[in-house]
């Protein structure tokens, strides 16, 4: 993996490249979302895709569950094709992609923690795990991840989209007081 302080062929440290306008980033955000509607007829939104691999597992794994569950029974429905092959999984799939070229691209791709110094490495990767896991749960609960929430809803003016995300904002502005002092 390149550092922040790669030597283009020898030559001097090559500065990473600076973050982009996120005014323009709103903008392109906004069009990627308006050219889902248009394309797909629907907005965008990630945990869709974790839920059909889930269901792949589970089908796998316990074919008789699966048949019996309603809710994976959504997901494995004869006729309407392998789960695997929803199109938000490769939209996932191309944000993972995306992310990583652009990081890439930008000389911003290095092996690190990000962490305070009050708080191991094995701390900051147990309060990564534990809030990625109060997202999906979250996510599951709210019937749509904060993008699908958030900016496919928000976008449609959907009024449960937007108090989820005032609830997610007032979540992390409440959770900040208890964890902050992990970064100081």
């Amino acid at each position: 993996m390149s550092s922040p302080t790669d030597t283009a062929h020898g030559g001097t440290p090559r500065a990473p490249a600076p973050y982009m306008n996120p005014y323009l980033a709103g903008i392109g955000l906004g069009l990627v979302l308006l050219a889902s509607y248009l394309a797909m007829g629907r907005g965008l939104g990630a945990s869709g895709a974790f839920s059909s691999a889930c269901a792949v597992v589970v089908g796998a794994v316990a074919p008789a569950h699966a048949a019996g569950n309603s809710f994976w029974q959504d997901y494995l429905q004869a006729g309407v094709g392998h789960p695997l092959k929803e199109w938000l999984v490769f939209e996932v799939l191309g944000v993972l992609a995306g992310g990583f070229l652009s990081g890439v691209i930008a000389r911003r791709v290095r092996s690190v923690v990000e962490k305070g110094p009050r708080i191991s490495t094995g701390g900051r990767f147990a309060l990564a795990l534990v809030g990625g896991a109060l997202m999906g749960i979250g996510a599951k609960l709210a019937r749509g991840c904060t993008s699908g929430q958030a900016l496919s809803g928000g976008a449609v003016l959907s009024a449960g989209s937007w108090a989820f995300m005032l609830m997610v904002f007032a979540g992390a502005y409440g959770a900040a007081w208890f964890l902050r002092r992990q970064w100081r």
